[in-house]
């Protein structure tokens, strides 16, 4: 779908990890010039992180977005079925909410992507699940880089 480069609050962005999966969040705006990204993520973040589509230990964190990764698009995925909310009034304020509560990261039911359009759109949707999971689930086990 059709992009723009730079990034408004509230864009959902896509960080390609491998050639099934993507690491998804909400761009949050600029903090003294450096622009953030909210994004759901394991705590105990190894490098390196085997999910068997078990639930884990996640919360909401701000990073910046270059330490999230260097590569990434604009990927508002649903704006065409569903209106995002506005960032200011919405958004933001439920990204404040969530920032350091525990959360149940689920590859299935509850992954970056989920959290990404639940603060866009107020909706749990993932387009990489369907695609992804089959493949994932005959090898029965995935890896998941998570920096």
């Amino acid at each position: 779908g059709s992009s723009h480069l730079k990034p408004f609050p509230g864009d959902i962005l896509e960080f390609p990890l491998n050639k099934y999966f993507s690491h998804f969040g909400i761009y949050y705006g600029e903090r003294d010039g450096v622009p953030y990204v909210a994004h759901l993520t394991c705590r105990d973040s190894e490098t390196k992180l085997l999910l068997f589509g078990r639930a884990l230990k996640s919360e909401v964190k701000l990073d910046p977005v270059e330490v999230v990764g260097r590569r990434y698009k604009v990927r508002n995925m649903l704006d065409e079925n569903h209106p995002p909310r506005d960032f200011y009034s919405v958004v933001k304020p439920a990204i404040d909410d969530m920032m350091g509560k525990d959360i149940t990261f689920d590859i299935l039911f509850h992954n970056s992507e989920h959290q990404a359009t639940l603060f866009r759109y107020g909706l749990k949707k993932s387009t990489q699940v369907s695609v992804g999971v089959v493949r994932v689930f005959d090898i029965g086990t995935m890896w998941l880089d998570i920096d």
